[in-house]
């Protein structure tokens, strides 16, 4: 029984490897690096290192990470231009880590694509747990098509499909990034049904916020440039409370 017991248990060790996550650290600061890799294995994440902006970007095609971890003052090309660059051709979730804490810097990163914003320094539990969420939600697409109801919503020149994570607005798809798609999923499926900016964030991030509610304002502004008012639905606000998708008949 003890060798078939440590034969199952070598089996369980091989798969956890298999299926590892793989996340791409970058920071031009080793120690952090180091400190923040030593995290992540530790809750059984496969993890790469890189200094620079140019070494990131081509870690991003060889390594193929889930997720990056992005840290904006980098020599040569800076994190605002590695998240712009990986965003033009891919929807990996970035998480980006910086000393700066101002608002602007935050909003500006949101606007580039990120998909969460921490700010140095930082505690390693939230760290990993905020991976661990990020992760959720990204591979909530690839999990819904084992389900047979179908996650889309349509309206005039609009379609808006959270199974296959695809928007069509007046006949073209729309690059979107998945907190975006799931915002305006969210908002589309109870049209004229009002949210406040605190439940917004509780359904799209799924996990306490630090910082204010700022984000969800960034991401409507992200989506109302790309998702323009139509003349018989709109992204609404609700001053003072929050945000709608208002239908007109």
């Amino acid at each position: 029984m003890a060798k078939t017991f440590a034969v199952s248990r070598k089996n369980q060790e091989r798969n956890i490897m298999v299926n590892k996550q793989k996340i791409l650290i970058v920071d031009d600061d080793s120690n952090i690096a180091e400190l923040i890799s030593l995290y992540l294995t530790k809750e059984c994440f496969d993890t790469m290192i890189v200094g620079d902006g140019e070494s990131a970007l081509k870690m991003v095609d060889s390594f193929s990470p889930n997720l990056i971890l992005l840290d904006l003052m980098l020599p040569g090309i800076d994190g605002y231009q590695v998240c712009r660059e990986v965003r033009s051709h891919s929807n990996i979730p970035i998480i980006m880590l910086s000393a700066k804490g101002e608002i602007f810097d935050k909003v500006l990163g949101l606007e580039l694509g990120a998909d969460d914003y921490m700010e140095k320094p930082f505690d390693s539990k939230e760290l990993v747990a905020r991976v661990k969420a990020v992760l959720r939600r990204y591979k909530a697409a690839p999990a819904a098509k084992e389900q047979p109801a179908i996650k889309c919503v349509e309206y005039p020149d609009l379609i808006v499909n959270q199974t296959n994570y695809s928007v069509i607005y007046n006949g073209k798809t729309i690059d979107m990034p998945p907190k975006e798609l799931e915002l305006l999923y969210f908002l589309a499926s109870s049209p004229n049904h009002v949210f406040t900016r605190e439940q917004l964030l509780d359904q799209i991030w799924g996990y306490e916020y630090i910082g204010d509610t700022r984000t969800v304002d960034v991401h409507i502004k992200r989506l109302r440039e790309k998702i323009k008012d139509h003349e018989t639905w709109r992204i609404a606000t609700i001053w003072g409370i929050g945000y709608k998708f208002e239908v007109r008949q």
